[in-house]
């Protein structure tokens, strides 16, 4: 076990998460944070994973330490060491997890930010008129899907009062409830989209699918349009979280709603909603 060379096991590595169908994305971080690991193992002395034991790899933190990463950088760090190390104890590759002992640093966690009624609502005027960017702020909003997620609709996810979510990086497939004002922005963006033959939900103008990195221009140009500081497009998700749990909504709904995989990630936010109006606001509105 463990004999072949480590890149070779970083390339069956990457190899498994494009067959989970990982986010491209999310295979760049980890491969760049696995070679990076690598690099530090080779020039001490390490030529295949056998040999590497959980001191090289606390070294290596502590030398990330030195060079100031932040805390946040190293635990994504860390993140990807222990699903790498997972990943050779599952396909056998070797016997003992030296990742597994590893610890987080500590850092404090950066509350989300929380868009007020009057700046989603001043968000909804400013993309107003283009009817594909107020169909994804709309779904968004109202869904609290990923943005990932959102860009990977299809046509046929799209029912009379449910969007089936495909499955993404490791979420499941679910179905959310589609409310009236999401389903009259989707229903205007329908009209006008582009008559192609391409199965993606969300298209230029040309046929191809709308991508993560286009989504994210958009919406950041309307936030600045809108006038709303410091805001991004997963402050959408955090929004809709938030508000409902403010409203009474219980954490369990909101979290399956969500696509959550631990319902401890839903209630998190629940320190940040003391601020908020308690109003009755209808699970399927905001």
């Amino acid at each position: 076990m463990g004999s072949m060379e480590l890149e070779k096991y970083l390339d069956l590595f990457v190899d498994f998460l494009r067959s989970v169908k990982k986010a491209s994305a999310t295979v760049i971080a980890y491969r760049k944070d696995i070679n990076q690991l690598i690099d530090y193992l080779k020039k001490a002395g390490r030529s295949n994973v056998a040999e590497v034991t959980s001191d090289d790899l606390n070294n290596f933190l502590a030398l990330l330490h030195t060079e100031n990463y932040t805390p946040k950088s190293i635990s994504r760090k860390i993140n990807s060491i222990k699903t790498f190390y997972r990943f050779l104890i599952q396909n056998q590759y070797l016997e003992n997890n030296v990742a597994a002992a590893i610890t987080h640093p500590k850092f404090d966690t950066k509350a989300p930010r929380i868009l007020t009624r009057m700046e989603y609502r001043a968000l909804r005027d400013a993309a107003r008129d283009d009817v594909r960017i107020s169909a994804v702020i709309e779904l968004l909003l109202q869904t609290g899907m990923r943005i990932g997620e959102l860009a990977a609709l299809k046509t046929t996810s799209v029912g009379d009062h449910f969007l089936t979510i495909p499955a993404f990086e490791g979420h499941p497939q679910r179905d959310v409830p589609v409310n009236k004002s999401a389903k009259l922005a989707l229903d205007h963006y329908l009209e006008v989209r582009p008559k192609v033959p391409s199965d993606a939900l969300f298209i230029t103008k040309t046929g191809r699918p709308l991508l993560i990195r286009n989504i994210r221009t958009a919406i950041d140009r309307y936030f600045k349009t809108a006038g709303i500081a410091g805001a991004k497009v997963n402050d959408l998700r955090h929004t809709f979280i938030a508000h409902h749990l403010a409203a009474g909504a219980s954490p369990v709904l909101i979290s399956k709603l969500v696509g959550h995989k631990r319902i401890s990630t839903t209630e998190k936010y629940l320190e940040f909603i003391k601020d908020l109006p308690a109003e009755k606001v209808k699970l399927e509105e905001l």
